[in-house]
């Protein structure tokens, strides 16, 4: 494939903005067509990075002749409808993690994805951290021995689900952060979650009009008798010296592997504040973002001119959004629940 890979963005907030900038620099991808809820607010995002169509109709996008690939960066709970459309109207998507946050969304977006054979990438975009990808490589070539325990953990400021976004009423921590960390430890540890246990809290967003959980720990168990834990949540005080704190610990049976993000190997202080700036995940490096996040993308792209696998695929997602649905479960029952396995040929959405 010698020509540009047409790409139509669908959702302008701060995650679709950043599909856009990277795609726009692309030498193999341009930017055809931005979508967002309100057409002032599609226009204005089209105007400012050069993308010739806006349009506060994602339908246009998904059913259109001249987009070959569609990226959706919706709010968690709206991922299903605009990739269905998309993979019924042959096009590729790249899909904002979580993959959907109900399993029968998941099952049939398993079901089209394989069934077209077009590509649909999860935007897992922690794997491409250096960091992770070498702690994979060290369990896989069995430096630290087989894993048998993983702790995890990612907790915003208050700031994310009050300010940041403002759809947290639509959403909990654990979809919106510890979707992170289930990929990245399930990858590491190869196996088959297979039951969960979840306690939560809600009182301090509560507390200012947003009905969501501040903070959840949950346990899973593995097919291979690994455990972890996933801790999430969103009310750290916002003089927190960063945006999130993320960690993650792995015990293998003759080794350990700590993976601290906190402090991304940079600190800085000035009258006003002292921070930990984050520059891992993308950062604008003489011009361009550079870091996981538009390797990610850049990924997505080599997955369709090359006709090969993205590297994290439905499947992949379909774990996720099963094991955090065994989570909320349990949160709401209070009770261990079983991970839903997927079946071939399973119709729970139709």
């Amino acid at each position: 494939m010698t020509e540009k890979i047409r790409i139509g963005v669908i959702g302008a907030g701060i995650m679709g903005q950043q599909y856009i900038r990277i795609y726009q620099d692309h030498p193999y991808a341009t930017v055809v067509a931005v979508a967002a809820r309100h057409r002032e607010r599609a226009q204005d995002v089209a105007d400012r990075y050069g993308v010739p169509r806006a349009t506060d109709d994602w339908h246009t996008i998904t059913e259109s002749d001249i987009v070959d690939a569609v990226c959706i960066a919706l709010p968690d709970d709206e991922h299903f409808a605009a990739t269905e459309s998309a993979l019924r109207h042959g096009k590729h998507v790249l899909l904002e993690k979580p993959m959907t946050t109900s399993l029968p969304e998941a099952d049939a977006i398993v079901r089209l994805a394989e069934a077209s054979k077009l590509k649909v990438q999860v935007a897992f975009n922690h794997r491409w951290l250096a960091p992770y990808h070498q702690g994979k490589v060290s369990i896989a070539a069995g430096e630290i021995g087989e894993p048998i325990c993983a702790y995890a953990r990612k907790n915003d400021t208050i700031f994310v689900p009050t300010k940041y976004i403002n759809w947290a009423h639509q959403t909990t921590p654990a979809w919106f952060l510890s979707c992170h960390d289930i990929d990245l430890v399930t990858w590491f540890f190869n196996s088959e979650p297979v039951e969960a246990r979840a306690w939560g809290i809600k009182r301090v967003l509560l507390a200012q009009g947003i009905d969501t959980y501040d903070m959840i720990q949950a346990q899973v168990r593995y097919a291979n008798g690994s455990i972890a834990t996933f801790e999430s949540g969103w009310v750290h005080p916002n003089t927190f010296p960063t945006m999130v704190d993320s960690f993650i610990g792995i015990v293998g049976e003759r080794g350990h592997l700590h993976f601290d993000r906190k402090r991304e190997s940079l600190e800085m202080s000035t009258p006003e504040k002292f921070v930990y700036p984050k520059t891992f995940l993308s950062a604008d490096v003489f011009g361009t973002l550079r870091g996981a996040f538009p390797s990610c993308l850049d990924d997505f792209i080599t997955s369709i001119r090359k006709d090969i696998a993205p590297a994290v695929g439905v499947r992949d997602g379909r774990k996720v959004t099963a094991v955090l649905t065994a989570i909320h479960e349990s949160l709401r029952t209070g009770t261990n629940v079983p991970v839903s396995g997927y079946t071939e040929g399973d119709t729970h959405h139709e």
